[in-house]
This record gives C-alpha cells, sequence and structure tokens, in this order.
C-alpha cells in the first residue's frame, strides 16, 4: 500500500508535473518511473534455495500457474510470486499485526499501534506456530524463503508505495504467516465494534432504550436483560478512550482483509444439478478496496494440486479446489470474544482492577513503539484476567505521542479464546490436501481458529461444517459489555465440538449460508447473538429450490440484485394495522407533502425488489430507507457527527440492525417518538415524514424528472487504493501529494446495483451514505459436471503495484461476470496459460576449496 509519494515525485512538485503532462500524461510518468518494479513473467531468473527449476505461466488476467517438480519447490515458488504481487500488501498487513505500522506511516496510526500491541497478536502467533507439526513449520520456512528471495533480488527496485515510503522491510519469517493468519481471526470475531457501539450509545440512551437498538434477529425478543447489565453504571466520561478506541477499531477492521461480516457459500446435491453431479459455489464480501485482498493462485507438483484463492503472506489455497474435492467458506457470525468493563483505579504507582471484590495488581508490560519522524517511545500496556486492557492505551492526547495518564475509572477488557491447543495452522493445510468429503469433514472439524461456515463438496456429495471454538457464558448474551468484577459473566469452558453444527446431503439437495442464523433458537449451545440480514439467505433459498441448477444459473445466482425485504416492506405498509393509519397520517400533510407521500407509497407498493443500476424505483426504494432511519433515530443520536449516530450507523454495517427491525415492527419502540416536537409521534406518523423526504432527497440529488431517477446515480462501485485509505492519518503533506494521484492510484466511480440484502452484495452505510464499501471480492464455482469443474475472478487485479498491467484489469471482468477457468488437464492449461513463462532456477553455489 503507497504510504506516502516518492521523495523524487515530491521533488519534481505533482502539481507541476499535472499541468505540464496533464492526468494521462503524469499516469505515463509514473508507469514509467516504476516500470523496473514489475517482475518479469518470461526468461529465467536464478535463485537460492530452489532444488530445481519451477515454471510459473501466467494466464490474461496475470494469475499464475505455478509447477514445481517437487512440492517445495512450488511453495517456495508461492512465496516468491506472492512478494513479486503483493509485498506491499504482505509488509502492511506484517506492520498492523505487529502493532508497527507507525514506523512506515507515522504518528497518525499510532493508536491502532497501540490497540494491536494490546492484543498481542505477535504472541498468539508464537503459540499457533508452536503447535504446529513440523511438517508444516518446515512448510513456511520454505515459503519464507521463496520470499525472502524476492526481497533480496529486488531491495532496489521495490514497489511504488514502499520505495516511495523510505521503509526498508525486514526478511519475512516463518512466523509472520502465522502472524497473518492471526490477523484474519481477529477479522472474524464478528461483534467487538457492536459491544463497542453499544457502550456508546448507552450514554445518550437509557440502558432500557439501549435494548430497542441492540442487533436482534427478526424473531427473537428484545435483549432487555441484555442490557441491564449496564443499568446503574455511571458510564458517561468514565470511560477513557472510548472514542479512541471505536475510531481504531475501524481503521484495524478497514486494514484487516476480513474484518467485515458478509460472504454467500452453498452447495448444490447431484440430483438437484442437470449433470447429475454437485456444483459449489462461493463469494467472500470483503472491503472495497485496490487491490483485493485476495489473488488466485494454481499450483501443480507431483504430490498436490490445487487452485483457488490466497491471501499473500499464508502458503495456503484459502477457498477452491484440489481436483477431488471443493471446498468455500463464509462467516459464522461466532461471537467467541467479549469485552468486559473493568474498574480500575491508580495506587502507589500501580494500577489496580476489582475481581472478586478485592483490588488486585494488573499486570503489565513495557512496549517500545517506533514512529516515523519521531523519538521512540516507550509505554506501560496492563492486563486483566479477563485480557489486555484496550481503552487504557488509548485516549484523549494533546499529541499522539503524550503519555495518557490513568485515573480512576472504567477499563475495557477483551477477552479471547485462548491458542494453547490450536492446530488450525495443519488443518487448514490438510483441508486443501483431502481427496474425498469425508477427508474433508474430518479436516474441517480440527479448525478451532477461526470460525468458518465451511461449504464442501465432491464428486458424489456435499456437505456443511461449523469450525471454531465457542465459549460457554454463565449468564449474559455477549452483546454487550459485562461488569469483569462480577464473576456471573464470565466464562466456563468452551462447547463441546461435538455440538458444532454440519450436515450432508439434506433432503431439500443443497445446503448454503448468507451469515444468517445458522442454528434454531435455543440450540444446543451459543454460536453468537448477532447475526446478519436473513434476506440473503432467503433469496438463495428461493433460486436454490427453483429447478434444476448448472454454471449458468449459478453464476446468476451470484450476480443477482433481487431483496426480499422490499417485500417484507409492503406487507408491513398494507397491513391492517397500518394502512388506514398511515393514510391518515399522509393526509395530515401540508398539500405538497400528501403528493410526495402519496408518490412515494404508490411505488414502494408496486416496486418488485430488483434492484438495477438503471431503476427509478430501486432508487426510492433506497432513499427511503436511508431517510426513514434517520427520522427514527436522528433525533435522539444525533447530529450526523455525533459518536452515537455513528455508533449505530456502523453497528449497523456488521448484523441485523435496529433500522429494519424497526421498519418491519416494534410499533411500540420509544424511537418512533419525535423529540424535537411538542406532539407524541408514533410509527405512522415518522414512515409519512419518510414518504416525503425520500422524494425530496432524490428531487435534490437526481433534479425533478423522474425519468433520471437512477439507483446507479446514488449507489457508486470505487475501488480505493490503501494510500487512499490511510491518508486520513497521514500529515497534511502526505495526504496533498497522495491526492495529486488519486486518479492514478484508485479506481471508479461506476455505478452500482443491488445492496446489502442481495446476493450480489453492494453494502452502504445505511442512514449515512450510498458508497459501496462492501463487495463480493472474489467468486469461485466448481461444478463436477464440467470437464474442467474450476472458474473464477478476483474483483481488482493480480498485482498490487500500480505499474502493472494487471492491477485493475480484473475490474471490468468482475462487473460483467467474465470468469476465468482454471484447468487442470495440461492440454487445457496450455489454452489459457499460453507456452509463455519465467522459469525459476536453483541459483549453482560455488564449490568450497
Amino acid at each position: 500500500m503507497l504510504l506516502r509519494v516518492s521523495s523524487a515525485l515530491n521533488r519534481l512538485t505533482l502539481a507541476t508535473a499535472f499541468s505540464v503532462f496533464g492526468l494521462s500524461g503524469c499516469e505515463n510518468y509514473l508507469d514509467k518511473r516504476y516500470e523496473s518494479t514489475l517482475p518479469p513473467d518470461q526468461g529465467s531468473l536464478a535463485l537460492v534455495g530452489l532444488e530445481d527449476a519451477v515454471s510459473v505461466r501466467r494466464n490474461t488476467f496475470g494469475m499464475p500457474l505455478i509447477e514445481g517438480k517437487s512440492f517445495h519447490d512450488a511453495i517456495f515458488a508461492l512465496g516468491y510470486v506472492h512478494a513479486s504481487d503483493r509485498l506491499s500488501q504482505m509488509i502492511t498487513l506484517r506492520l498492523t499485526a505487529e502493532g508497527r505500522l507507525a514506523e512506515m506511516v507515522g504518528p497518525g496510526v499510532l493508536d491502532l499501534d497501540r490497540f494491536m500491541r494490546a492484543l498481542n497478536l505477535k504472541q498468539s502467533a508464537k503459540i499457533l506456530y508452536r503447535n504446529a507439526s513440523p511438517r508444516l513449520r518446515l512448510l513456511f520456512e520454505v515459503y519464507s524463503r521463496g520470499v525472502n528471495a524476492y526481497i533480496y533480488r529486488h531491495q532496489d527496485k521495490l514497489p511504488m508505495d514502499l520505495a516511495a515510503s523510505g521503509y526498508h522491510p525486514d526478511y519475512w519469517q516463518p512466523e509472520d504467516s502465522a502472524l497473518v493468519f492471526c490477523l484474519l481471526n481477529v477479522g472474524l470475531s464478528v461483534n467487538l465494534q457492536e459491544e463497542i457501539a453499544a457502550l456508546i450509545l448507552v450514554q445518550r440512551v437509557d440502558a432500557k432504550r439501549l435494548a430497542w437498538l441492540l442487533p436482534t434477529y427478526p424473531d427473537e425478543p428484545l435483549p432487555f436483560a441484555e442490557a441491564e447489565k449496564l443499568e446503574g453504571l455511571t458510564l458517561s466520561g468514565q470511560v477513557p478512550g472510548l472514542a479512541a478506541l471505536e475510531r481504531t477499531t475501524g481503521l484495524m477492521a478497514q486494514l484487516n482483509p476480513l474484518g467485515v461480516a458478509a460472504s454467500n457459500a452453498w452447495a448444490i446435491a447431484g440430483r438437484n444439478s442437470t449433470s447429475g453431479k454437485p456444483i459449489l459455489a462461493n463469494d467472500t464480501h470483503l472491503l472495497l478496496s485496490m487491490p483485493s485482498y485476495w489473488n488466485f493462485v494454481q499450483i501443480r507438483s507431483p504430490i498436490f494440486q490445487g487452485a483457488g484463492i490466497t491471501i499473500a503472506g499464508i502458503p495456503a489455497i484459502i477457498a477452491g479446489f484440489n481436483g477431488k474435492v471443493a471446498w468455500g467458506m463464509t462467516m459464522v457470525m461466532g461471537d467467541n470474544q467479549d469485552l468486559f468493563l473493568e474498574q480500575v483505579r491508580r495506587e502507589g504507582g500501580r494500577l489496580l482492577y476489582l475481581a472478586d471484590g478485592e483490588w488486585q495488581a494488573a499486570p503489565e508490560r513495557q512496549e517500545t513503539f517506533f514512529i516515523k519522524g519521531q523519538q521512540p517511545i516507550r509505554e506501560t500496556l496492563y492486563e486483566t484476567r479477563n485480557g489486555p486492557l484496550l481503552n487504557d492505551v488509548l485516549g484523549a492526547r494533546q499529541h499522539a505521542i503524550q503519555p495518557l495518564p490513568l485515573a480512576s475509572s472504567y477499563g475495557l477488557a477483551l477477552k479471547s479464546v485462548p491458542l494453547d491447543d490450536d492446530q488450525s495452522l495443519d488443518a487448514f493445510f490438510d483441508l486443501s490436501r483431502t481427496k474425498s468429503l469425508e477427508q474433508a469433514f474430518a479436516a474441517a472439524r480440527r479448525i478451532r481458529t477461526p470460525a468458518l461456515n465451511m461449504l464442501l463438496a465432491d464428486e458424489n456429495s456435499i456437505g456443511w461444517q461449523i469450525t471454531g471454538r465457542f465459549p460457554n457464558r454463565r449468564q449474559g448474551l455477549g452483546l454487550v459489555p459485562s461488569p469483569g468484577w462480577d464473576d456471573r459473566y464470565g466464562w466456563d469452558g468452551f462447547a463441546d465440538p461435538m455440538l458444532h453444527p454440519y450436515d450432508q446431503d439434506p433432503p431439500q439437495g443443497w445446503l448454503g449460508n448468507a451469515n444468517q442464523r445458522s442454528v434454531a433458537r435455543g440450540y444446543g449451545m451459543q454460536l453468537s447473538a448477532s447475526w446478519y440480514y436473513p434476506e440473503r439467505y432467503e433469496r438463495l433459498a428461493e433460486l436454490a429450490a427453483a429447478g434444476k441448477q448448472d454454471m449458468r444459473s449459478t453464476i446468476a445466482m451470484q450476480y443477482d440484485q433481487v431483496t426480499s425485504f422490499a417485500g417484507k416492506l409492503k406487507t408491513m405498509l398494507q397491513a391492517p394495522g397500518m394502512a388506514k393509519p398511515l393514510a391518515q397520517a399522509i393526509a395530515a400533510l401540508r398539500e405538497d407533502e400528501r403528493h410526495k407521500a402519496g408518490e412515494a407509497l404508490d411505488r414502494l407498493l408496486s416496486f418488485d425488489g430488483r434492484l438495477a443500476v438503471a431503476s427509478a424505483d430501486a432508487a426510492l426504494y433506497e432513499a427511503f430507507l436511508h431517510q426513514s432511519a434517520r427520522e427514527i433515530f436522528l433525533d435522539e443520536l444525533g447530529p450526523e457527527d455525533s459518536p452515537a449516530w455513528r455508533a449505530l450507523v456502523q453497528a449497523s454495517s456488521f448484523s441485523y440492525s435496529a433500522q429494519a427491525d424497526h421498519l418491519l415492527g416494534q410499533e411500540d419502540s420509544p424511537f418512533w417518538d419525535d423529540r424535537k416536537t411538542s406532539q407524541q409521534e408514533d410509527k405512522p406518523a415518522i414512515l409519512a415524514r419518510s414518504l416525503v423526504a425520500a422524494v425530496t432527497f432524490l428531487e435534490t440529488r437526481l433534479g425533478s424528472d423522474r425519468k433520471s431517477w437512477q439507483w446507479g446515480k446514488l449507489h457508486t462501485y470505487t475501488w480505493a487504493s490503501g494510500p487512499t485509505q490511510l491518508a486520513p492519518h497521514m500529515s497534511a503533506t502526505q495526504r496533498a501529494g497522495i491526492q495529486a494521484i488519486q486518479g492514478y492510484l484508485d479506481r471508479g466511480p461506476y455505478p452500482a446495483g443491488g445492496d446489502h440484502d442481495t446476493l450480489n452484495a453492494s453494502a452502504y452505510r445505511w442512514g449515512e451514505s450510498f458508497d459501496t464499501w462492501l463487495i463480493p471480492a472474489m467468486r469461485i464455482i466448481v461444478d463436477f459436471g464440467r470437464d474442467e469443474p474450476l472458474v473464477g475472478l478476483n474483483s481488482s487485479g493480480q498485482s498490487g503495484n500500480p505499474a502493472s498491467p494487471h492491477y485493475a484489469d480484473g475490474i471490468d471482468a468482475w462487473m460483467k461476470g467474465q470468469y476465468m477457468s482454471f484447468p487442470f488437464k495440461p492440454g487445457n492449461q496450455e489454452r489459457i496459460y499460453g507456452s509463455k513463462r519465467l522459469l525459476l532456477m536453483p541459483e549453482q553455489q560455488p564449490a568450497r576449496r
């Protein structure tokens, strides 16, 4: 990720370059300037660490086929290829996980470093790596040698971002791959930000009203008992660093490949397909970023072959196909961490916390932070029996490097699942080598980190297995922080893995998950209390049951933009208890408002739920969702820049939201009353206002001509690069430099259809803006009835280097559904990958005398 504009470009002065060359001229200049940083795609290279030659061929999108005469040589080459395509991404992930990003970026990300040091992922990675088998540790060592071979050969020709930052990356260590794996696990522990949001919200509303804002599934009662945990606590102003913690976890999610709650995966049984063979489909939903965190790789060696998606830094195919078995995944939405409020106080230079009625000394450790352009600083981090204190390393400072004084207040401790006996690294690798569904089940059941819905298939059967490790809470749901001094809310071991839900070859002929509640209420273990909206799964179920499936229908499902929420909204508006009161509320409006409300209501009642780019009704529907959220909650939680409003908007991004819950029900909610007026409003009155506001909004944004209204004019894709995402945390000079070349780094905007509820997801932040932030970052389909089962596509490009022709060439294919084949038969490989190849050769060592 680009973290500074190059010093050479600064000397040139980018503004002058643009005025002389124009944008395209400056892009050409930058391409030529960094052309030497691009790895060759043909010829031969001699590298220390190989035993024999390895061939690397690439398809038209730069996705590699690695062919080695031994598996170890192929893994060495994978390390080399990962580094050649995504070195900057790898280094940024490593520095983020270590809490060392300020060494490359500067003091603007120091709070993120403080947060990550508190999590101490480096220690977790050591444990996970120590638990790995000798075979796997050797694999990681070979992979790291491949990465380092690239770093060594290109230390004077680093990609644009690293070269410009002045940061010289350390060589890759085998444990670094385990570190990146731990970072992914943090992103999959889904409700940390929800718990922080609850703590922010309860400072604006009391605990009883908080229950109406918590993520509760449509058929579940409001969690009043859960919210009561915070009743009677004086929290306002007594949780130092809470605002900084909210900002920091947001930035962490932005930089973590899996820091979001979404994905689709399904498997169709042979009896439900036209070929009589199973089909598996997977599209993982990640932040809209340039480049995508995924990259595609195909490996061929005597003992292993496989193709699919990888994350640069980890020597494994995360989801894909190995010629016998296909596997994909979604987030379980598993809640396997809890935030605990701790009573803390200073006494004699020590930090004490309350536990079981006694004040105990908090264990502490010292951490040194190296900061670009600043002197190093040394700070103390604290822990309690419930885990590291997060907010006490953050807080209101006049300067980023100023130490934070601690006083008597509340601390926030994060309790996570321990990794002492976790052998998930081996299990993940073993999954990619299985030859049957039974073997795949056996490997998946051993995965304790992270929590996933694994969808599995071979040529005869389909299966679903939940992985992970889930705590048994003595009391409470984990939706809001618990009092750490009260042992009633502690953990009592973990659920028996035998209780982890699974299924195989069900009667309906298909299995699938779209982050919905995956088990019935009252199931024998608690997976989570925070599930995503059910509409994607409902649409998946509707389409999966609609006749025989094939490759074409599966692609159509992955690109489907129909939401079932529109039908539910229509049912609510027409319900016997709502239709008449709503009509009366509309009649009570001013004449011009009555006309707008009537128009909006008529169009919503006739809307078919298709969120196409060119649809005017889709634009009105989404404008109504947007404006209704503001009409319901902004009077209590606003203004728009207040922490409480931001907390509600952010929380609604991760699970089923209060906005949706109120629209479809909750007629007795206290939030229907508008606190800015003297009269008492009800739901019909607020809905009538929302109808008017939706039309007014569209007239303001898109004009009064209804024919000009289009959903894609409001809702867009913009692929933002790492520099753009990090720019707000940089100095003014750095920000100006990035803005000057933003057109070179970023792509978009492009019109977008769909929303958070559609299978072809393009989520925006409901109530904030229509900018897409979450997309299917990759798509794969494995159809066992085809000669070559695997096809897939990425959402941006294979390379993270803006000078590469494969930096953004996947965007158009992704939008149009132009899948690439990943063939396993040599003749077909020649057709897809061609004959042009890069040969990685063993470097001959001089003979010893």
